[in-house]
């Protein structure tokens, strides 16, 4: 099977070039990139082009990351599609191959994995480790997500299901992963495997108010799919800190 992957880029000069060595040292060889620049202004687009990437590229000004991966979404042509965001990484070069033997079984429609945050400053410092686990149906009410960027999907499923809601600022990833996997009761695949390192600093966590505000869209997502329950409360609200660690 083809396998597209999606990687959203700004301003990712210091960065991407990891992001793109991850893909392309893959033992798995039919991959699709594809590359969602929102119109850098710094040497983004030049370092893409040293690499030598072969996949497509486009560079424009969007409207953020989510409406970046809904056009990469609308441009893939592989069978799975995942996400790489720009300054995340593979944490070794069987993390294809690995994903796609999940897909292997015939009722799968999604594999996801563990991630490690690491250091911004030092890539083999690890910070912390979100253990994703094996999904059961109430696990969103307990405040669970998997780690979006170890999240590989059917393509078939966006064109059933729909894609990033762009009205999201910050849980667009969550309210799709809800939308998936609680609503519409996909079966995933849980590979006990650290497939992503992403470097600490993003945006959700990066201070106390953009915590709250992406735990009031976690909030909103669930009344977005009509399945906010009655007894829902400040201390059931699932929430973007995720339970396998401390922040």
């Amino acid at each position: 099977m083809k396998i597209t992957i999606i990687t959203p880029a700004y301003n990712s000069e210091k960065t991407i070039r990891d992001t793109i060595i991850s893909i392309q040292q893959q033992t798995y060889t039919n991959i699709e990139h594809i590359i969602i620049d929102g119109g850098s202004k710094d040497n983004t687009l030049q370092i893409i082009k040293s690499m030598g990437h072969t996949g497509p590229v486009i560079s424009e000004r969007d409207n953020g990351i989510y409406d970046a991966m809904n056009k990469g979404i609308k441009m893939a042509t592989g069978d799975i599609v995942g996400i790489l965001n720009s300054d995340d990484f593979y944490a070794h070069n069987n993390v294809i191959k690995n994903v796609m033997k999940g897909f292997s079984s015939d009722d799968c429609d999604a594999v996801y994995g563990n991630l490690e945050y690491v250091s911004a400053e030092n890539e083999k410092k690890v910070l912390r480790k979100w253990m994703a686990g094996s999904f059961t149906n109430k696990m969103f009410y307990r405040g669970w997500m998997p780690p979006h960027p170890t999240f590989f999907v059917k393509r078939e499923l966006y064109e059933r299901y729909g894609s990033f809601n762009t009205t999201l600022k910050s849980a667009a990833d969550y309210e799709l992963l809800l939308r998936f996997m609680h609503v519409h009761k996909i079966t995933p695949y849980y590979l006990n495997d650290v497939l992503v390192k992403m470097r600490a600093g993003g945006k959700s966590n990066s201070s106390l108010s953009n915590r709250i505000a992406a735990h009031k869209e976690d909030h909103l997502a669930w009344k977005l799919n009509n399945i906010l329950p009655k007894w829902y409360t400040l201390a059931m609200k699932p929430a973007r800190k995720i339970p396998q660690f401390i922040l």
